[in-house]
């Protein structure tokens, strides 16, 4: 087994000022990540899942973008304001998001719910946020 059961990748990616494709870093991808870190922080989740920042996706034209693995989840678009419904929906309950999906079917996950994310022992999920 490993050490964590989700990991979030965000691209943090930087392109020059008037690219075409834009970039996530200036879209605001580093305030989501922090806001992931944080209430993953305050769930008592860190030791299960890990928000981590990336490289490049190939999706910074559809917004903040990320990708939930192991489920291959690519949501675009992503707000701070999205951040707590990644957490109870997708991380904890393990159902995708519709309206973050990336439209692009090159980034459409296989399925529409995965397994629900055990918490370490002595949390509660019942009310995640």
């Amino acid at each position: 087994m490993s050490r964590f059961e989700r990991h979030m990748f965000v691209c943090v990616n930087e392109r020059p000022p008037g690219h075409p494709k834009g970039c996530c870093k200036e879209k605001g991808s580093e305030t989501v990540r922090a806001l992931l870190k944080a209430e993953l922080k305050k769930l008592g989740l860190t030791s299960v899942v890990r928000a981590n920042a990336s490289g490049c996706l190939d999706a910074c034209a559809h917004g903040v973008s990320m990708v939930i693995y192991p489920e291959g989840i690519w949501y675009g678009g992503v707000t701070p304001q999205d951040v707590p419904a990644i957490i109870e929906q997708t991380i904890l309950n393990g159902k995708v998001i519709d309206r973050l999906l990336i439209p692009d079917p090159a980034f459409a996950p296989d399925h529409k719910q995965f397994p629900i994310l055990p918490l370490p022992q002595g949390k509660d999920n019942s009310s995640p946020v």
